[in-house]
C-alpha cells in the first residue's frame, strides 16, 4: 500500500521542527488518565487517504499524520466503526486497529464511534445493519444483539492492547437508533422505549466490557445540532437511559439554527443540569476557503457566521472562540470532524476526490501543508480556577 511506502519515506524525513511546545493541559497518553480538557480530532479517514496516495507536510516534509496530530496538540483521536460496510473496505475492524494503533503509538486516546449501522448513521438517518434486519422490531432480540456485539467488539480490542479510553453509543442519535430499514426507508414514529431499551444495551455492555480490562472506557451519547440536545436528554432521562458519562454534542452553522452564543448557552444549561456528566462538542469544523480541489461539492461553505471569513485566519478564529465558550460553559472538549479528509485521486460514492478538503487543517495548493488553524490546540485558553 502507499502508506507502507510512505512511512518508509517518513523514518528519512526531517523531524518535525515548527510545532510549538504542546501545552500540558492538552497533553495525554493512553495510561495518563483523564486530561483537563479533550483536544480532538477525527481521523477516521487518514488510513484511507494514505491508501490514496495523500501526504501530510508540515514545512514542506512528509510527516506521518498521527505524530503531526499529536504534535500540535491533539489528545484524543476519535474513529468511527460500522457493522458491515460492503461498499468500503474501511472503518471496519480491521482499520480501526490500524488507527487505534497509530494513535497509540503517537500518545494520544481514542474515542471509538460505534455507528450501529452499515452505513452513515447522523441525525436524520439511523438504518438497522442488514444482519439484524429481520429482528429490527424485536426489541428484546435487538437489543441482546447489540450488546453481544459492542461486548465482543471491545474483548477483541481490549485482548490486543487497544481498549479505547471513551466509547460512544451510537453517533448523532437525533433519531431512533437503527429504526430504518435503510436509509432512503421513512423514519417511522419516534419509539422512546425501543431506543432507550437500545442505548441501555450498549451502554451495559461498554461497562461490561470495561470490567474485565485496566481500562474502563468512559461513555457518551452524541446528539446533532445544540438546539436539539435538551429536550433529547429530557427524553432519555424520562425514559430511565442510564450508566454514561459524558454528553456529545456536534455543532456545524450550516445546519443549526444557533450561532456560538447558542451553542455555549447549552452547553453550561447541560453541565449544570447533569453534573454527573461531562459535556463535549465532539463535532464541529469550518471552511479556510469557499475554493475546491476536486469535482466533488464542498459539504461546508456558505451561509458563514458573522465575523467568521472562509480564511485560515477565520477558521482559527472559529475554532478558538468555540474552545473558549467551551471551557468558560464548563465543557471538557472539542473535536474537529475530518480535519485530514484532504482531496486525493479516489473515488468515494458521491465523486472524484474530497468533499471536505475546504474545512481541512491542510492546503492543497502547497501539497497539504498544515495551514496555522491547524494549530489551535496549542493557543493560549483561559482557564478555570
Amino acid at each position: 500500500m502507499i502508506r507502507l511506502a510512505l512511512a518508509a519515506v517518513l523514518l528519512a524525513a526531517t523531524a518535525l521542527t515548527a510545532c510549538a511546545q504542546t501545552p500540558d493541559v492538552s497533553t495525554a497518553s493512553p495510561s495518563g488518565g483523564i486530561p483537563r480538557f479533550y483536544f480532538g480530532a477525527d481521523l477516521s479517514y487518514v488510513n484511507e487517504m494514505e491508501d490514496c496516495g495523500a501526504v501530510y507536510r508540515v514545512d514542506g516534509q512528509p510527516t506521518d499524520a498521527f505524530e503531526l496530530f499529536s504534535d500540535v496538540g491533539t489528545n484524543l483521536v476519535r474513529v468511527r466503526l460500522w457493522n458491515d460496510a460492503k461498499w468500503t473496505p474501511y472503518s471496519d475492524l480491521t482499520d480501526v486497529k490500524e488507527t487505534i494503533r497509530r494513535s497509540r503509538a503517537a500518545g494520544m486516546q481514542v474515542l471509538l464511534n460505534f455507528h450501529y449501522s452499515d452505513d452513515w448513521a447522523d441525525g436524520d438517518h439511523q438504518s438497522v445493519p442488514a444482519e439484524w434486519l429481520a429482528i429490527k422490531n424485536d426489541v428484546p432480540a435487538l437489543s441482546q444483539a447489540l450488546y453481544d456485539y459492542t461486548l465482543a467488539t471491545l474483548r477483541e480490542l481490549d485482548a490486543e492492547g487497544l481498549m479505547p479510553e471513551m466509547v460512544q453509543v451510537g453517533n448523532e442519535t437525533n433519531v431512533e437508533l437503527m429504526a430504518q430499514d435503510t436509509r432512503e426507508s421513512p423514519m417511522p414514529p419516534f419509539n422512546w422505549t425501543r431506543n432507550a431499551a437500545l442505548l441501555n444495551a450498549g451502554i451495559r455492555a461498554v461497562r461490561d466490557a470495561g470490567a474485565e480490562s485496566a481500562i474502563k472506557p468512559r461513555i457518551m451519547l452524541h446528539v446533532a445540532q445544540p438546539e436539539n440536545v435538551e429536550p433529547w436528554f429530557e427524553k432519555a432521562e424520562e425514559y430511565g437511559v442510564t450508566g454514561y458519562d459524558l454528553i456529545g454534542i456536534s455543532f456545524y452553522h450550516k445546519w443549526s439554527t444557533m450561532d456560538l452564543d447558542g451553542l455555549q448557552g447549552v452547553v453550561g444549561r447541560v453541565v449544570q443540569a447533569y453534573p454527573d456528566r461531562d459535556v463535549i462538542v465532539v463535532e464541529t469544523a469550518y471552511p479556510f476557503t469557499l475554493e475546491g480541489a476536486d469535482e466533488a461539492g464542498n459539504l461546508l461553505g456558505e451561509p458563514l457566521l458573522p465575523g467568521y471569513p472562509a480564511t485560515p485566519d477565520g477558521q482559527m478564529k472559529f475554532l478558538t472562540d468555540l474552545t473558549q465558550m467551551t471551557i468558560d460553559a464548563g465543557g471538557v472538549g472539542v473535536v474537529t470532524w475530518e480535519p485530514a479528509w484532504v482531496s486525493t485521486g479516489c473515488k468515494t460514492r458521491w465523486a472524484t476526490g474530497s468533499n471536505w478538503e475546504n474545512a481541512t487543517h491542510f492546503d492543497w495548493t502547497r501539497g497539504n501543508e498544515l495551514i496555522p488553524s491547524g494549530r489551535w490546540a496549542q493557543q493560549d485558553y483561559r482557564w478555570p480556577e
